[in-house]
């Protein structure tokens, strides 16, 4: 299955969108660990995690908990990132 271009680029257009979503390449995450693990502002991470979960590339696993929500990546997601990787390796 070929992943569309445009979230490619979508994902490959943010430095923040590319680390956050390469946190959870083994792993689920909740937003106080990526916090912990990237240095990022909340603020930051709400809003990338929200861009990345619109447009399905992560999928958050306890939405109904306003709190501590969990995310893990979803196969589209995974697609997308390895394609960003390789095409960033060419540059």
């Amino acid at each position: 299955m070929e992943v569309n271009p445009k979230l490619i680029s979508f994902t490959a257009s943010s430095k923040r969108r590319i680390e956050i979503l390469s946190k959870f390449k083994d792993k689920q995450l909740s937003q106080p660990e990526i916090k912990k693990e990237t240095k990022m502002y909340k603020s930051h991470i709400s809003r990338t995690l929200k861009e990345l979960s619109e447009n399905k590339l992560l999928k958050c696993l306890n939405p109904d908990d306003r709190t501590f929500k969990f995310y893990k990546i979803t196969s589209l997601g995974m697609k997308v990132l390895n394609e960003v990787q390789r095409i960033k390796k060419l540059i």
